[in-house]
């Protein structure tokens, strides 16, 4: 099991806004696991809650590929920002798929590179 968080790196964030974003997105979609596929929450829970931290370049590609957990049933978290420092209110900043099986996860994030 491991939950895989896609953060944008074409918006010029900060270290710590990036952090702020990947927390959000991870915690998002881990209670959404939590009350859709608990055996999966569970499962990763137990096992040290894997995150792998991947960037990728622009809104169309995290929104193509959130949409693409979801359709395919998968636990998923999309952030839009609240624009209180960095960013313009609702601007899309990251995305996490899982927790969830490992090659089910790997079908829609493997291409991608670690931040």
């Amino acid at each position: 099991m491991k939950q895989v968080i896609m953060v944008r790196s074409d918006l010029g964030m900060s270290k710590g806004k990036i952090a702020a974003q990947v927390a959000h997105a991870s915690v998002m979609a881990a209670f959404e696991a939590y009350f859709k596929h608990r055996e999966w929450f569970e499962e990763w829970w137990r096992s040290g809650q894997k995150k792998i931290v991947v960037k990728l370049e622009g809104e169309e590609e995290l929104v193509k590929r959130y949409m693409e957990a979801v359709s395919q049933g998968l636990p998923a978290s999309i952030v839009r920002d609240a624009g209180l420092t960095e960013l313009p209110p609702g601007t899309v900043t990251a995305a996490a798929i899982g927790p969830a099986p490992d090659e089910r996860v790997d079908k829609l994030t493997g291409d991608l590179r670690l931040l």
